[in-house]
């Protein structure tokens, strides 16, 4: 359409009309007159309007579907942390539940032989050192630590320090190869020497060639002059094999230990000894041995089998 004074002067008067059926439509409310043309247009473009919507909707849904796909997204990134650092912690608890039980049973073995500890933790094993059978714990000189100082946990004798900086010492264990450490046998009182043999069990040779021993036996520290480098009474390990008695003037035994070399964590240094010795108090009460079922069978004649004196008349 060309812009002509007649146009220009359409369009207001199609405004004009427009503003007027706006008035009417608000002023009639309800009966407005014009709610009938109101509602056949509505049933004409209706149906255009609800497949414009359905065309765009997925679209909008998209959207809405991309933005709270990220939400989620961040929530299961949180979740996964929160679940990752509730792993940590609970490993964590675990660590230190295990801890306080190791530290416990030391504790107890100290208490029962009246030793007086410093506790410590491994923090290195021997290779760093270049021993093969040593570990380093955190206390030293400044700690009131010496050397030859008896070394034990919650199981029994771990070793025996043999060099000593300011927060850190060395501790030979009793599984080297160059441990040696006098034992007694549990009641018995015969004596020996032990010595580790690495991850085998230690080899003891008692003084008495013909003592009687036997597998289950078990022996404790006989203790050193000045209780140094061993305190009396930390139990060593039960007897799991015995050589032959060949007349010699020792008798070799194979004493498996109670301490696990191979899994050290809490350990204590005896920096004082007992004033009396414990003897065989600090071994752990002897397991009960399990019964066993006795079964009887009884054999019982069968009904069927013929008796000596019808086999005669038979014949």
């Amino acid at each position: 359409m060309r812009d002509t004074r007649e146009s220009r002067l359409l369009l207001v008067l199609l405004i004009a009309v427009a503003f007027a059926l706006i008035t009417v439509d608000i002023r009639g409310g309800e009966d407005s007159p014009v709610d009938g043309a109101r509602q056949g247009a509505a049933t004409v473009f209706g149906p255009i309007e609800s497949g414009v919507s359905a065309a765009v909707d997925p679209v909008g849904n998209a959207v809405s579907a991309i933005r709270d796909s990220g939400e989620r997204h961040d929530r299961l990134a949180a979740l996964e942390k929160e679940n990752a650092a509730l792993k940590t912690r609970l490993g964590s608890d675990d660590r230190s539940r295990s801890r306080l039980k190791q530290l416990d049973k030391m504790l107890k073995i100290a208490g029962q032989g009246q030793y007086g500890i410093k506790g410590a933790e491994v923090i290195a094993i021997g290779a760093a050192q270049g021993f093969s059978w040593t570990i380093t714990v955190d206390v030293g000189a400044n700690d009131g630590i010496k050397r030859d100082m008896t070394v034990l946990n919650g199981e029994g004798l771990v070793g025996r320090v043999t060099t000593v900086g300011p927060n850190t010492a060395t501790v030979l264990l009793a599984s080297d190869p160059d441990f040696t450490v006098g034992t007694r046998m549990e009641s018995g009182d015969e004596l020996g020497f032990a010595s580790g043999q690495g991850d085998r069990p230690l080899r003891v040779e008692l003084l008495n060639g013909k003592a009687e021993v036997k597998k289950g036996d078990r022996l404790v520290t006989f203790g050193s002059q000045a209780d140094r480098p061993f305190v009396p009474g930390v139990p060593v390990g039960v007897v799991s094999r015995v050589d032959p008695s060949g007349g010699g003037l020792t008798r070799t035994l194979y004493v498996t230990p109670y301490v696990g070399f191979t899994k050290l964590d809490i350990v204590g240094v005896v920096v004082e000894a007992p004033k009396k010795n414990p003897r065989d108090t600090v071994l752990p009460p002897k397991p009960k041995p399990t019964p066993r079922p006795t079964v009887t069978v009884t054999v019982t004649p069968s009904a069927e089998a013929p008796v000596d004196g019808q086999n005669q008349q038979e014949q």
